[in-house]
């Protein structure tokens, strides 16, 4: 049968079919193949999984040991820096970005409270604002288009209540209206962005945000805007700072 085939192939004939046996041995071997290259797939994609978690997770840690030697405004300051953001200490005009703190430098601020921090785009997390919660002196804070950045992670910035006059959490994707309703204890804030939020009812969203922040100027959620499938929400009564609140009547 061999040497048929064979014949048949040189003469530019069709060489018949395999034995029936052989046939599913070969389909056999490559369902074995593939199925050991998506194991494999799998395999690489998980690993790559936990690579970024480790990395998120490394990035965002506690710099304990800092902290020992130069205090808690000096380990906000080198955290914001290493995500790319901007620091100012008191009495400074200008934002230092772009650079890695050397000894002098953190000798001359370590006495120099930080009162206002740029984390904009950056991969902070709900464990990496243990870097910024110590700090007692924090006026404006800028938490835009952080992809990490969700309302538990919100709810830590009580602790700037005395202190924290501007905020911005625009385009965050991991922030509703559960997290803005923690920003009440924030009593001495004068400006807050939240433009881009995916909230239901923005424009009762961004009303109660002004009546649980009074003096405030609120940014974004204006009436006239929308969000995908927010209509049914706004038909149930929203309980938003302990408050049970109705829609007004039309």
């Amino acid at each position: 049968m061999a040497a048929l085939r064979t014949v048949l192939r040189c003469r530019g004939g069709l060489a018949p079919p395999p034995p029936p046996g052989q046939s599913r041995g070969a389909a056999g071997g490559l369902l074995q193949r593939l199925g050991r290259w998506f194991y494999e797939a799998e395999v690489a994609a998980e690993w790559g999984e936990r690579l970024r978690r480790y990395r998120l997770r490394s990035r965002n840690a506690y710099r304990s040991s800092l902290r020992d030697t130069h205090g808690d405004d000096v380990v906000a300051a080198v955290f914001t820096l290493s995500c790319g953001g901007g620091v100012r200490f008191d009495g400074q005009q200008h934002w230092i970005r772009g650079v890695a703190f050397g000894p002098s430098e953190l000798l001359s601020f370590r006495e120099v409270p930080v009162v206002a921090l740029d984390l904009s785009g950056s991969p902070i997390t709900y464990d990496g604002l243990d870097n910024l919660v110590p700090l007692t002196r924090l006026q404006h804070l800028d938490l835009s288009g952080c992809p990490h950045l969700d309302d538990w992670a919100l709810g830590r910035l009580h602790v700037f209540g005395d202190t924290l006059q501007e905020l911005s959490v625009a385009w965050c994707p991991g922030v509703t209206e559960r997290g803005l309703a923690t920003l009440h204890h924030l009593r001495a804030l004068q400006r807050l962005d939240v433009t881009g939020l995916c909230v239901p009812c923005p424009g009762l969203v961004r009303i109660l945000l002004e009546e649980a922040l009074p003096g405030c100027q609120v940014l974004g959620l204006d009436v006239g805007d929308s969000t995908e499938g927010d209509t049914a929400p706004c038909l149930r009564p929203m309980r938003l700072w302990g408050v049970e609140r109705a829609p007004p009547e039309h």
